[in-house]
């Protein structure tokens, strides 16, 4: 079994994300997506989230790529959860290419995935809050 992991937010769940999740899901048999907790957001990226996390994890384990979702707590987790989770691939959306690169020497294949160029979870705040001057 090839297990698989990756990271996000993902607030305000978007097609983005599911074709993100659905090919990570593609590299291997068994996906992890680790989610990052209110606290971690706001402490360590300044992102304030419109979902909290016991929402959003419950919008990921709805779908059907998704085997298993955990909590990331912070940035430093990530060498621990590919030894604990026994992963065979990290991936990420490619706008984090070669920032993980440190994890090829704990084992595990990198593979950066590209993004759904014409959706983002910014945008859509974006484009909302500019409907909201009008």
């Amino acid at each position: 079994m090839v297990r698989v992991i990756t990271y996000g937010t993902f607030d305000l769940l978007h097609y983005g994300h599911i074709n993100l999740l659905r090919r990570a899901k593609e590299q291997g048999d068994y996906l992890i997506v680790v989610l990052s907790t209110d606290e971690f957001n706001w402490n360590m990226k300044q992102k304030k989230c419109y979902f909290p996390y016991e929402q959003r994890k419950q919008l990921l384990e709805a779908i059907r790529y998704v085997d298993l979702v955990i909590p990331e707590n912070n940035w430093e987790q990530k060498r621990s959860d590919v030894h604990e989770y026994h992963v065979d691939k990290f991936v990420m959306g490619d706008d984090w290419k070669g920032k993980f690169d440190f994890l090829e020497e704990e084992g595990v294949e990198v593979v950066y995935l590209p993004r759904t160029p014409e959706i983002s979870t910014t945008a859509i705040k974006k484009d909302l809050a500019e409907k909201d001057k009008k």
